[in-house]
């Protein structure tokens, strides 16, 4: 179980390009498992993957489900398992996939925080706000840093791009006479994503004062070619970015607490109450199936209602003339 288990690894890594953090999650999950059914067998030695049944996977299942492990990680770990075993009836290891027949948890639907337009707008505006320094050099710094936190949070609502994928732009990637950005998103897949006018001028600001946080030394840092960097010159983190959004939501005074995320959700939602086609939202957005980009629009009970009045014909018959009836005998 443990090689076959190195052996998925592997696959995954050389063949499908898995990331550092997917191959982490998936290793903690398959190790669990491999836990659970050592204790399950007394403790003996590593069982085969032939040996393992779905009446094994429901008990794994049942132990997480009894440490109260919440219904998205346990529903995680199952896929996890489903992939491990599909690998395995590939290479003709095994006849049937054992996990294909254990349901998972029933997960509950639940709707990331996101920003309206205006709130967004205001959202935007706040790092424009000045700073004080008690130099000139700290005068510089603040400035390139307050022109770097704008262009991440216009380029992140303008083209609804995942933290991941924000920090890992580098500047060949960027085509602002254009207005389009090479992006690398899960799988490694790459994708072309317009930007908007805004966010080019910011993307124009902040290039022109990026310098003060890459100064130009013997050998130049590390991280020379990344898009958005940390005040010590390194390419900015997922951390970092995070902090970033946290800052100026409280500088604008909003009073709501969203992740990075929650912007792509407000990217997705505003296409969305805007007529965009939710094909479109999806090439946009990166998403293999339709059904998880359904999960990052959030359409307004305002929105619903004038779509209904347009489009039904019931709710479109008051509209209408109303024809004469029938004449009373």
């Amino acid at each position: 179980m443990r090689s076959a288990i190195e052996e998925f690894l592997i696959y995954l890594k050389a063949e499908r390009d898995a990331s550092p953090h997917t191959l982490r999650n998936y290793r903690v999950d398959l190790e669990q498992f491999l836990a659970y059914l050592q204790d399950r067998g007394g403790g003996g030695s590593s069982p085969s993957p032939s040996a393992v049944d779905h009446l094994a996977i429901r008990g794994f299942l049942a132990r997480l489900h009894g440490a109260r492990l919440a219904k998205a990680s346990v529903a995680r770990k199952l896929a996890t398992l489903r992939s491990f075993f599909r690998f395995l009836c590939r290479q003709g290891r095994l006849s049937a996939n054992p996990a294909k027949l254990v349901q998972g948890p029933r997960l509950p639907v639940r709707t990331t925080p996101h920003l309206s337009v205006d709130e967004v707008f205001q959202l935007l505006a706040a790092p424009a706000s000045p700073a004080v320094a008690n130099s000139e050099k700290a005068g510089r710094e603040a400035e390139a840093l307050r022109a770097r936190d704008r262009a991440i949070l216009e380029v992140f609502y303008g083209s609804g791009l995942r933290i991941g994928e924000l920090v890992g732009l580098n500047l060949p990637d960027m085509d602002l006479q254009e207005g389009l950005v090479r992006v690398r998103g899960k799988g490694r897949k790459e994708r072309i994503v317009p930007t908007g006018q805004k966010a080019r001028e910011a993307l124009r600001a902040y290039l022109e004062v990026r310098g003060v946080l890459c100064p130009r030394s013997a050998g130049g840092p590390p991280d020379a070619e990344a898009l958005f960097l940390n005040h010590r010159g390194g390419r900015i983190t997922t951390r970092g970015v995070s902090q970033i959004v946290l800052r100026h939501l409280l500088a604008s005074g909003l009073g709501k607490k969203i992740t990075p995320h929650g912007l792509r959700h407000s990217f997705a939602t505003h296409l969305l109450d805007a007529g965009a086609d939710l094909r479109a939202i999806q090439e946009l957005l990166g998403h293999a199936r339709l059904s998880t980009t359904q999960r990052y629009t959030h359409v307004g009970l305002d929105k619903v209602l004038e779509v209904y009045d347009r489009a039904h014909p019931r709710a479109r018959a008051g509209q209408k003339a109303s024809a004469p009836g029938p004449r009373e005998p």
